[in-house]
């Protein structure tokens, strides 16, 4: 283990406490491990070890983001997260591998992949536009955390109404998909498209509603006007 690792685990220890740790659970279906630090500190202790993780080499940083998602702690996920908000000047188009890789082997609850894909994979993808259709292979991935990681990482993008090709063709592979989280992934994506492409996302959904499940319409509709929301959940 390196120094680094070392250390920033011993402050996330410090800085946990016993009320934060008994509530962490009610927030996953799916058992969580965690110290139970509360998310601006964990916030602050990233931003501390980065000061001294920046001057690595994007080896050296990559070597260490695994050494973090290994330990299966949600905060130290929440740190790769943080520091991956900084990768874009570095990150390469193959880099997508790794992160694809990142999330097959560690990722394991929704506030993991949401924090990693969100601006670590998005900020790839906007860099490196031509690798978005590696997201539309994710979508068929049998890891559900990949296929909800096919709509999350164009959030940021989308709330400009950018990708919306994309967007929409992830939406149909995911269309009838089982897993809520998914289902809620690909809804979101909906949702954030809507803030720039009402019309387009009001169309899609009207083609597709008797397939789409209700959870994944819900979301993709909650910006719209009352009387679209109306016509959209009719039967």
């Amino acid at each position: 283990m390196s120094r680094i690792i070392a250390n920033l685990r011993s402050d996330l220890k410090s800085a946990a406490d016993d009320k934060t740790k008994g509530s962490f659970q009610r927030f996953f279906k799916e058992p969580v491990k965690c110290y139970g630090v509360k998310a601006g500190l964990v916030g602050k202790i990233a931003k501390k070890y980065w000061q001294k993780v920046r001057e690595k080499s994007k080896i050296e940083i990559f070597e260490l983001c695994e050494e973090l998602f290994r330990s299966d702690y949600t905060e130290e996920a929440f740190v790769v997260s943080f520091w991956g908000t900084n990768f874009k000047p570095f990150v390469g188009p193959d880099d997508l591998d790794t992160f694809e890789k990142w999330i097959d082997r560690y990722i394991n609850n929704w506030a993991k992949c949401d924090g990693f894909c969100n601006h670590t994979v998005g900020d790839l993808i906007a860099k490196y536009p031509g690798k978005v259709s590696a997201l539309k292979s994710w979508a068929k991935s049998s890891n559900r955390w990949l296929r909800r990681a096919a709509a999350v990482s164009l959030i940021v993008p989308a709330k400009k109404g950018e990708f919306l090709r994309e967007a929409l063709e992830i939406s149909d592979i995911l269309l009838i998909d089982e897993d809520d989280m998914v289902q809620k992934g690909y809804g979101w994506l909906l949702k954030e498209e809507s803030r720039k492409k009402q019309k387009e996302i009001f169309d899609h959904v009207m083609r597709n509603k008797a397939k789409m499940p209700r959870t994944a319409l819900r979301y993709a509709i909650e910006l719209m006007p009352k009387s679209l929301k109306a016509r959209a959940m009719k039967k």
